[in-house]
């Protein structure tokens, strides 16, 4: 391919002196290939730096131009240092395409980015502003003598990780047991790497085919998948991606799983002596969110006021339900339901409640040792060999323990 006489035809715009000027400058074809570790062969470095004069007083090139690493919108600097160029001319090239971009002093090309200096027509240098990835390449650094002389050094333009997201995973919202995938997706050079984090920070549940559940605080790979999905695995997770070329990009996707209300209720059973403020309590699990009251006597609903405190904690998918019935009296005694209901089901719990009677001639410290032994039992908190052991009772049910409990009170008082 023939470097075409650029210097006649920029200084004259004279086609004729273009023709005769062709052989000026002129390539040989495609540039020589980089060994493994980005030099040229030993036999094409030989002889460089040590200052030769070649055939016929020819200039030759002190060093290899080198490759050269930049980051996108930096500046990228390639250097070609040629010894004893006397007469001759030196141009920059682009070797993919042999685009021509200076010769000697001039720029050629429109390219407002790319421009060139050199240090007493020694050592010239190609500059390349604001670089962007299609500026990534080799160049080729060329002397017009007879027999093209030309070296090549590249650009690697390094550009930071950039999640795609046409190609990466929005919220989704799944049933309970069925199967979901999460992508996440990345553009950038080198390639970027992917990795998966919950944004609480706690581990990434993985059920294998076969029911195992590995925990994972980081998952490398660019898909998440998980089978048979149910509810502690729902959250928000991070897909990261990096490159170690910052900045670090991240997406938030948010993982739903949707379910029915269940209700667990610690205390079914519940005593309390007159004239005390009593705490029931019901633990719900639902998504999406629900609608949560409580009832009296399967009636009507109880509303937060001077009688009744209503309050509701929420967690995730989880809900602490509690009903505060103040100044405890014997119309409060009965049962109590607690309900909840989203748009996919309706779940409802039971509590009893009942009255203590507390002897009057019991001292205050007896008092509160046998309610702490009642609030104890109720929760379940002792052992079952410890509640036989206190009770001298087989082991029943909460609730005929505790009326045992009574009953020998008030025998014994």
């Amino acid at each position: 391919m023939v470097f075409l006489g650029i210097e006649q035809c920029i200084s004259t715009g004279s086609e004729a002196h273009g023709r005769q000027d062709r052989t000026a400058f002129h390539t040989l074809g495609s540039p020589g290939q980089l060994g493994e570790k980005g030099e040229y062969p030993a036999q094409e470095r030989k002889g460089y730096g040590q200052h030769p004069k070649g055939e016929n007083g020819d200039p030759e090139f002190a060093f290899p131009i080198g490759n050269l690493t930049t980051p996108l919108g930096r500046e990228a600097v390639l250097s070609c240092t040629v010894n004893d160029l006397g007469k001759y001319k030196v141009g920059w090239l682009r070797a993919g395409d042999q685009t021509v971009l200076s010769l000697h002093t001039r720029v050629v090309t429109h390219n407002s980015r790319v421009h060139v200096t050199h240090e007493g027509k020694r050592t010239w240098r190609l500059h390349i502003r604001q670089i962007k990835p299609s500026d990534g390449g080799c160049y080729m650094c060329q002397i017009n003598t007879n027999v093209m002389k030309k070296q090549v050094g590249c650009i690697d333009v390094h550009v930071p990780p950039d999640i795609s997201n046409n190609e990466t995973s929005a919220d989704v919202s799944i049933q309970e047991g069925e199967n979901a995938t999460l992508v996440c997706k990345a553009t950038g050079h080198p390639k970027p790497r992917i990795m998966w984090k919950r944004e609480d920070g706690t581990p990434i549940l993985i059920k294998k085919p076969r029911g195992d559940i590995s925990n994972y605080e980081i998952f490398n790979g660019s898909s998440l998948h998980f089978w048979r999905l149910d509810r502690r695995q729902m959250g928000a997770f991070l897909c990261i991606a990096t490159n170690d070329v910052p900045p670090t990009v991240s997406k938030r996707i948010i993982l739903n799983v949707n379910f029915a209300p269940s209700i667990r209720v610690p205390n079914q059973l519940f005593g309390a002596p007159l004239a005390t403020d009593v705490n029931l309590v019901c633990l719900v699990e639902a998504f999406p969110n629900t609608i949560n009251y409580w009832v009296k006597n399967g009636g009507e609903m109880l509303l937060d006021g001077s009688k009744y405190q209503v309050r509701e904690n929420r967690v995730g998918y989880k809900v602490l339900m509690t009903l505060k019935i103040r100044s405890f009296v014997l119309t409060d005694v009965g049962t109590y339901n607690c309900v909840s209901t989203n748009s996919l089901g309706r779940a409802e719990g039971t509590l009893r409640l009942y009255d203590i009677k507390l002897h009057p001639n019991d001292s205050a410290d007896d008092q509160a040792a046998f309610l702490g032994e009642l609030a104890e039992s109720s929760r379940g908190e002792k052992s079952r060999s410890e509640l036989k052991k206190d009770s001298g009772c087989p082991q029943i049910n909460l609730s005929l323990r505790l009326f045992f409990v009574v009953m020998l009170r008030w025998i014994y008082s």
